[in-house]
């Protein structure tokens, strides 16, 4: 091959050509560096310190002072029009469109009310306005543990440093009204020094520890799903001082937490009508999603609830935390190349098949309580019972599991249909256990259900007297918290209060 100069030589024209290439790939790289350095150079202008924050920093609009796009997208977390096939962001009443509901919690405050989750800007008002808290006769007695309150506000860390982990969960719910004003942000996943993900709720790294794991070595990917583990999971209250605690000793299979709850004879609840001992699953999100595909390759929650945006040449994590299908262009089309209408169409697919399923269970478990009913009111004994209200516990803990979750159908759909299928399985064990003890007690026709078709009559048959319930919960409303919120306000200059009272 001839060298290049000799090349020039013979042809100037490829030496003004190689110096034109030259210049053309230099100039490329300047604005490609400029380029880097300006955006490095954005960022730090965006990212700027304006205010210190200090450790329980509770107020989202402060830490919001730092970081102006992360705050605003989490305050959007107050819409609530967001509505898909069977979910909202609108606090639907859940009671009224699924009644069945009020019959399988019988006996417990679920079945009194019982609604769609709203965004987190709403935590505090929320659980402060359900049914489900009782009416507090005033600002520091009952009804409910302070445990209550664990995963409603970043005021919770502090009230825990002050009083103690073990002290907290045991106060009343209504003394700590005053104290837990903040609604769930900044502080509840982020260190207020670092900025990084921190898990800020005692429970979670106490359940990992007790299976030999340290959460502290959890990478930056990992926490991106365990801060929401801090409070989207199965938990129980334990012992007389109602400590937070998940029962994931033997595992966090649906069976290995059965066999926990099982071993410990633990219960919720006795179900007003069958009189077994119930467990209710509580939002098992978490574990549920720990099961599903996405997890098995590496995605986090926070890729598709909270994804990345870009701002003015900034990247972001969008904190406005809702369901990826109102954003599937940054969420599923991130690895997904199909039509935003056809990945939402194989959403629904799954959601259907499991809520047939779950129709199914729901329908056996409401027939099996109260055939149980009837075998009781025919004179059926104890021992008699026991194999079938336990069938009966079993049952509803595995449908409930399922139904707890509102992402659940998506998140492992293949799972959740081997839950429910065991579910269904169950509840037609009991129910034929129940009419061999119905015939034995001279019961040979079909038991006879009450009409249930609606909230309304469901409730009439569980709770006789909901008003008297209702009219004590809007006293509260109306004189309690007022007092609540005066009493937070005093104590401002100490502790801040949010603009989101």
């Amino acid at each position: 091959m001839k060298p290049i100069s000799e090349i020039v030589k013979k042809k100037p024209w490829f030496g003004w050509f190689l110096f034109f290439c030259t210049m053309a790939v230099v100039f490329l790289l300047g604005l490609f560096a400029s380029s880097v350095m300006e955006r490095r150079a954005e960022a730090v202008f965006a990212y700027k310190p304006t205010v210190k924050i200090n450790e329980n920093e509770p107020r989202n609009e402060i830490w919001g002072k730092n970081f102006p796009r992360e705050y605003q997208s989490y305050i959007q977390t107050e819409d609530t029009s967001f509505k898909s096939m069977y979910n909202s962001s609108n606090n639907d009443d859940m009671l009224a469109h699924y009644p069945r509901l009020v019959i399988l919690w019988a006996g417990y405050a679920f079945s009194k009310e019982y609604n769609q989750p709203r965004g987190h800007l709403w935590a505090v008002k929320d659980v402060r306005d359900i049914l489900r808290t009782g009416a507090p006769k005033n600002e520091n007695e009952g009804p409910m543990p302070g445990t209550c309150w664990t995963c409603k506000s970043p005021d919770v860390p502090r009230m825990m440093k002050e009083m103690g982990i073990e002290n907290f969960y045991k106060a009343t719910w209504a003394s700590l009204g005053k104290e837990i004003v903040n609604p769930i942000g900044c502080a509840d996943c982020h260190d207020a020094e670092t900025m990084n993900l921190h898990i800020s709720r005692p429970a979670l790294i106490e359940a990992f520890q007790r299976t030999g794991k340290d959460i502290t070595k959890s990478s930056h990917q990992e926490m991106r799903s365990l801060v929401c583990a801090q409070c989207h999971v199965e938990y129980y209250f334990k012992g007389d001082s109602k400590y937070l605690t998940f029962p994931w000793d033997k595992g966090a299979t649906i069976e290995d937490m059965e066999k926990y709850y099982d071993e410990i004879k633990f219960s919720d609840w006795t179900h007003s009508i069958s009189k077994a001992p119930m467990l209710k699953a509580q939002h098992p999100d978490y574990e549920v999603f720990k099961m599903g595909v996405h997890a098995d390759r590496g995605v986090a929650c926070a890729d598709c609830h909270m994804p990345y945006v870009n701002e003015g040449g900034v990247k972001y994590t969008n904190h406005h935390i809702k369901s990826p299908l109102s954003h599937i262009s940054k969420s599923c089309q991130v690895c997904h190349r199909q039509s935003e209408e056809k990945l939402r169409t194989n959403v629904y697919e799954r959601q259907k098949s499991v809520f047939q399923l779950r129709d199914k269970a729901e329908e056996l478990i409401v027939k099996a309580h109260f055939e149980a009913k009837a075998a009781w009111d025919a004179g059926a004994k104890e021992d008699e019972m026991k194999d079938v209200l336990t069938l009966i516990r079993h049952a509803q803990w595995r449908w409930d599991f399922v139904a707890a979750g509102h992402g659940n159908s998506f998140h492992a759909p293949l799972e959740c249909s081997r839950i429910l299928g065991t579910s269904i399985d169950k509840a037609q064990e009991a129910r034929l256990l129940l009419s061999r003890i119905l015939a034995a007690h001279g019961i040979n026709k079909p038991v006879a259900f009450p009409d249930f078709s609606t909230k309304e009559k469901a409730q009439k048959i569980v709770w006789p007297d909901l008003e008297k319930m209702k009219a004590d919960k809007k006293v509260f409303k109306e004189t309690i918290v007022p007092k609540w919120l005066q009493q937070a306000k005093e104590r401002e200059s100490k502790y801040p209060v949010s603009s989101f009272l």
